[in-house]
């Protein structure tokens, strides 16, 4: 038998006090060490594998492929409600309430909500419109399928992140029901107006199409595209860009916001999105200077009441009327200044597709919006905001103000 060599002796006695440990109560042995160890890590700083988990949490994710998919779906919605706007024939039909929809507004939702449910099939949506006058109507089916098949983007690496041209009328139809959320405060849940301002959309004035991402039930990302407003910020609202309003050069605007990241706008394309500027509301140092504005329709805010409180506020401009989230988009980038809609009924509750866009925009760029008594809106409870009457919002400065002669005026009333 050959001797053993030192590298040999070193296993074996190894291998010897291993087998001695294996007899031992270590558990007992090592509880006390282990204690201290525990107590000592409590008072440590979290591991960067530990900082990176607690980023990824909803109150701290960037949100960027969520923008960037909103970003598309609205911007190639666009495309086929400006065909629509330009026509002589939109296809109006009357909903349940009275409220109109046109062949735009459910080509507008079925591409949003393919866009959405191709990059986030598991997310709900809360859409405004459902397929069934279409399922009963085939001639008007074959007329919205037309316009979804034209409306794509000139950019194919775009189209297809957003999941390329819908394949089928029946899908179109899938899509448009895709819609059909009850909403809630758990989870993602997207809130679509494919044409809010569907009154303004008939009668040739402004109209957006808005898209927001609701997380546990609060609005986290935002976008507006309208068509008809000014690309440039700075130009200022006046009575007429409520009437008579185009899509031609220089109009088409794309409002985007993510909670904590500060709200943009850019000009509406075909194609690939382009560069976002930085948008502000604007610091007013007297509020009797201020530009307020208004829903056009009376039975959506009260006109009365808005000039009643303009008066107490000292604010001598006539308000500006105009439809849609396009008032949220012009405050938010200083072209106006308040946005006060009051309610008209006890009884109407406002719809979260109307304003889950419009808030978080307004409030990226240095706003606040409540209802009409201060209290925060919450988008939590449903399709509607049966918790809250009216909405106001303005820049946070002189917000306590105009919350006050609100207020003032509303109670009044009562």
């Amino acid at each position: 038998m050959s001797p053993l060599t030192p590298q040999l002796h070193k296993y074996l006695f190894l291998s010897i006090i291993v087998l001695a440990l294996s007899t031992l109560p270590l558990r007992s042995l090592l509880s006390k060490p282990l204690s201290r160890l525990n107590l000592l890590t409590q008072h440590l700083p979290p591991s960067p594998a530990i900082r990176r988990n607690f980023a990824n949490t909803p109150s701290k994710m960037s949100y960027s492929k969520e923008l960037e998919i909103a970003l598309l779906a609205v911007q190639r919605a666009t495309l086929l409600t400006k065909s629509v706007y330009s026509s002589h024939s939109k296809g109006t039909l009357s909903k349940s309430d009275s409220s109109p929809v046109t062949i735009g507004d459910f080509g507008a939702q079925a591409l949003i909500i393919s866009s959405i449910k191709h990059a986030f099939p598991n997310d709900e949506v809360v859409g405004e419109e459902d397929a069934d006058d279409l399922r009963s109507n085939p001639s008007l089916r074959d007329l919205v399928w037309g316009l979804v098949q034209q409306a794509k983007l000139e950019s194919v690496e775009e189209e297809e992140k957003i999941g390329g041209p819908i394949k089928s009328a029946e899908d179109m139809l899938t899509a448009i029901d895709g819609g059909r959320s009850q909403g809630g405060n758990k989870g993602r849940i997207w809130a679509l107006d494919p044409i809010d301002g569907t009154k303004g959309f008939l009668r040739g004035g402004q109209y957006a199409v808005c898209l927001a991402l609701l997380v546990d039930g609060v609005p986290i990302v935002g976008v507006i595209g309208c068509p008809n407003l000014p690309v440039d910020d700075k130009t200022p609202l006046d009575s007429s860009i409520g009437a008579d309003a185009d899509d031609k050069e220089g109009k088409g605007v794309l409002f985007a916001a993510v909670k904590g990241q500060g709200a943009t706008s850019r000009p509406l394309g075909k194609g690939a999105l382009q560069p976002a500027n930085t948008i502000t509301m604007t610091s007013i140092s007297d509020i009797s200077q201020a530009t307020f504005c208004e829903s056009v329709e009376a039975g959506h805010s009260s006109h009365g009441d808005n000039a009643a409180i303009a008066s107490k506020l000292g604010i001598t401009k006539p308000s500006v009327r105009m439809d849609s989230q396009a008032k949220y988009g012009s405050i938010a980038r200083g072209a106006g200044d308040l946005y006060l809609r009051l309610p008209v009924s006890k009884t109407y509750e406002e719809k979260i597709w109307d304003h889950a866009a419009g808030v978080v925009i307004v409030q990226e760029a240095g706003g606040e919006v409540t209802d009409a008594w201060g209290k925060p809106l919450n988008f939590g409870i449903g399709r509607t905001l049966k918790e809250n009457k009216g909405v106001v919002a303005a820049p946070k400065a002189v917000f306590p103000r105009v919350i006050e002669v609100v207020k003032e005026v509303l109670s009044a009333k009562q």
